[in-house]
């Protein structure tokens, strides 16, 4: 496969701009690459979800806690009671009949809408144990120095309000296979987003730790202003289950082994493989060198005004084996959420009903964020991040600042607390 994209020649510049920092970096990044391949030939074989129940999420040991770091994803089953995320379900679809006119995709099939503040979308937000799992998850992030993070707190959890998704069965979408969202080409180009991954680019990636707190937070993940990229650090993206779903029935789809993948997607542009694409020998890493003679960074795309991706794909990315190691969140109830790291691979099958989520901290960036957002949940018009989006429209049956009553929800949506 020829790449058509037409690539800057800056991005040549950059790809040496990085290795320059690591002394002997083609030996050091080139033993780093073989041993890494070696690695997932040996766990892409170890493909599963870690489960556990809401009431069991303060027993877990650090044996469990690591596999569920070291997996990126995870469902939490109970959340909250299966017939109260049932009726919220029942009421969104009774909001859109009601408000026809709400923007979705398909056009002739609306399954995402852009609709941020129906009630059933507050409320769900809202609930302490939906944000008190937003927390846990959270902490599984970890400060590696005893330098104090101004307006840094993992146990403040926040809302992200994001557009909603029931999807109907038999509608197949081509818009969500294996990506990572939260940053492309940006992984590499900023500096600050850079310095996440500097133990893999310089040739140290068993030393990576995809948790690491203090440089998520001034990590720019959009340099070009597209249209649609979050404007705050999500550690997890997630949903909350409002309808059964099993595998084949839409569910989604994780690489499950964060360290691996970030460790290959972030050493693959400096690598090209010597025989074609779709050799037979195209695994054997004696068969790919070291190569930063190119500006090609494989499974970034020019989209809009910038780029979209990481999207790896099995011939661009042979040694993550994705049609075989994507695996299907097993099945879930209503009230169940399931979570995966920003930097997880993921994919998304054919149908489903969910109500997007996510877990948010609070940092500076966060705080600034809901704060601006909290001003557009009570104007009842769309969060800053997705302006755009159908800005205007009247409504039948949003949410409103009554609705958000516990001391908890109302920091997390940036809304006033009483004191009494």
């Amino acid at each position: 496969m020829v790449s058509t994209i037409k690539w800057p020649e800056r991005f040549v510049d950059l790809k040496h701009e990085i290795v320059a920092t690591t002394p002997n970096y083609e030996r050091r990044l080139t033993e780093s690459w073989n041993d890494l391949l070696q690695e997932l030939d040996e766990r892409t074989t170890e493909i599963y979800v870690p489960q556990v129940h809401f009431q069991y999420l303060d027993t877990l040991i650090p044996e469990q806690l690591d596999d569920i770091r070291r997996k990126g994803a995870i469902i939490i089953h109970g959340v909250v009671e299966e017939s109260e995320a049932i009726s919220w379900k029942t009421a969104l679809e009774d909001f859109i009949k009601a408000n026809p006119h709400v923007e979705g995709f398909p056009e002739q099939n609306k399954q995402l809408f852009s609709l941020y503040w129906a009630q059933a979308q507050v409320q769900a937000r809202a609930h302490p144990n939906v944000l008190k799992v937003s927390n846990w998850i959270n902490n599984l992030y970890r400060a590696t120095t005893d330098k104090k993070m101004e307006g840094v707190d993992l146990d403040v959890p926040l809302v992200y309000a994001d557009r909603v998704s029931i999807r109907h069965p038999g509608v197949q979408w081509d818009i969500h296979p294996p990506h990572v969202d939260g940053g492309s080409i940006e992984r590499w180009e900023d500096t600050n987003f850079r310095r996440c991954f500097a133990d893999i680019l310089s040739g140290n990636w068993r030393q990576h730790d995809p948790y690491e707190l203090e440089g998520r937070l001034d990590a720019r993940a959009s340099l070009y202003g597209r249209p649609g990229q979050a404007a705050v650090f999500r550690t997890f993206q997630g949903w909350l289950a409002m309808s059964k779903t099993a595998p084949t029935q839409g569910t989604l789809k994780v690489f499950p082994d964060v360290l691996l993948s970030n460790a290959y997607t972030m050493l693959r542009p400096f690598f090209r493989p010597t025989v074609p694409l779709d050799s037979k020998d195209i695994l054997d890493a004696k068969n790919w060198v070291f190569d930063i003679s190119t500006p090609d960074f494989p499974g970034i795309q020019p989209h809009d005004s910038g780029w979209v991706g990481p999207r790896p794909t099995p011939d661009l990315h042979p040694h993550l084996r994705l049609g075989d190691t994507m695996t299907s969140i097993p099945k879930v109830n209503p009230g169940d959420m399931v979570f995966w790291h920003c930097d997880v691979v993921h994919s998304v099958e054919e149908h489903s009903g969910f109500h997007d989520s996510a877990a948010v901290p609070q940092t500076p960036q966060n705080t600034a964020y809901v704060k601006k957002q909290a001003e557009t949940f009570l104007a009842g018009t769309n969060p800053p991040d997705f302006a755009n989006d159908g800005a205007g429209l009247p409504y039948v049956g949003l949410g409103v600042d009554t609705d958000v009553i516990q001391p908890i929800s109302r920091v997390a949506m940036g809304l006033p607390v009483a004191v009494v």
